[in-house]
């Protein structure tokens, strides 16, 4: 063999010895757990944790695999943070707002009233520090998380009875997840804590006068329109609600910066794939509901503020004696409100008009 021929050979072995240990090591074989907060039969919410745990697997050749289970086959559906938190898994996916009796801050990971709809939430969380500032928070309790699934715009929820004032919620029993609950509280309100599949039968049962879960989608699979007949839009403490992937704090840190890239851009997939999801199912599930003889009624202005009044009152209540919330708030609402500049010159503008039109041909 000819001297330059020996080097060339030479040379390429040694690359391969380099490179394979090079490789392995950025893609080791991972096998982690996840814990969802909902039940299989919600197949967006629980979906959307299984789309993002087949995108970790086929970006890394089946590498890293992530097993996803439903809400109640390891922990009850509100407790996946904390076996998230413990390592009793490496990761849930889960709602920030289910978990604001540990501090009220939980809720801007996921939505608060009158906050940002689903677009402004995207926004604020890539490019107006919102990932930054929330995973400084959520690093207190030993978790690291990225946003995978956002609902859109949610409904107001079922009634037994019409909602016409604020003071129809004096005394009404509310099934209404997180922070929202609390402002109603101002209103006389008593909002419980509900998990998705228990809903029906405390409604059936009248443990409950009311309850709210997401949209016409998931409402219908619920079969919520056979156990209260009112069906009020919007949900303005739901304007555009973050899932997001929370994960065990020592966990993400021990990932190779190439699982922690999959991680990302699974998550954004994830995140995609639900909203359009939504979009793609609600107006259907919707027409079928008001068809079987759902009543669809708008909140009325004076109780759309009546519970303005009080939610601003209750941010500046919190805000004054919680930093951290404080922080997330003042985030929120500069991003809000300069979002809305915009959107009242081209988006709001475009899309009032062609609701006015859209029977036209």
């Amino acid at each position: 063999m000819k001297r330059r021929h020996f080097i060339r050979a030479a040379g390429l072995g040694l690359a391969a010895t380099i490179a394979k240990p090079a490789i392995a090591q950025s893609t080791p074989e991972l096998k982690w757990r996840c814990a969802s907060s909902f039940p299989k039969s919600l197949d967006v919410l629980y979906g959307a944790a299984e789309v993002f745990a087949k995108a970790v697997a086929e970006a890394t050749n089946n590498s890293f695999q992530i097993q996803v289970f439903a809400a109640g086959e390891l922990v009850p559906g509100l407790q996946a943070l904390d076996a998230a938190r413990n390592g009793t898994v490496e990761m849930c996916h889960s709602a920030s707002y289910y978990y604001v009796a540990k501090d009220p801050t939980f809720a801007f990971g996921t939505a608060v009233p009158f906050g940002l709809n689903a677009r402004m939430q995207n926004a604020w969380n890539m490019f107006g520090g919102g990932m930054e500032l929330m995973n400084e928070f959520y690093r207190r309790y030993g978790v690291y998380a990225i946003p995978c699934g956002n609902t859109g715009c949610q409904m107001g929820g079922w009634f037994r009875r019409e909602v016409k004032e604020p003071a129809d919620f004096n005394g009404l029993k509310f099934r209404i997840g997180g922070y929202s609950g609390r402002v109603l509280q101002k209103l006389g309100c008593v909002p419980q804590q509900i998990a998705g599949s228990d809903i029906h039968a405390a409604l059936e049962k009248g443990a409950i006068d009311a309850a709210q879960w997401v949209g016409p989608y998931d409402d219908e699979r619920l079969a919520l329109a056979k156990v209260a007949p009112y069906y009020h839009y919007p949900a303005w403490w739901d304007g555009g609600a973050v899932l997001h992937n929370f994960i065990n704090l020592a966990k993400w840190d021990a990932l190779t910066p190439t699982y922690q890239s999959v991680v990302r851009s699974a998550s954004e997939t994830a995140n995609a794939w639900m909203l359009a999801k939504y979009d793609a199912g609600n107006p259907a599930a919707l027409k079928r509901l008001v068809a079987a003889g759902t009543k669809l009624v708008p909140f009325p202005p004076a109780v759309m503020d009546a519970c303005l009044t009080a939610a601003l009152e209750l941010y500046r209540e919190i805000a004054s004696t919680n930093a951290n919330f404080k922080k997330a708030w003042d985030s929120t609402l500069a991003f809000r409100n300069d979002q809305y500049l915009w959107w009242q010159v081209a988006e709001y503008t475009n899309d009032t008009y062609l609701i006015r039109n859209r029977t036209r041909v």
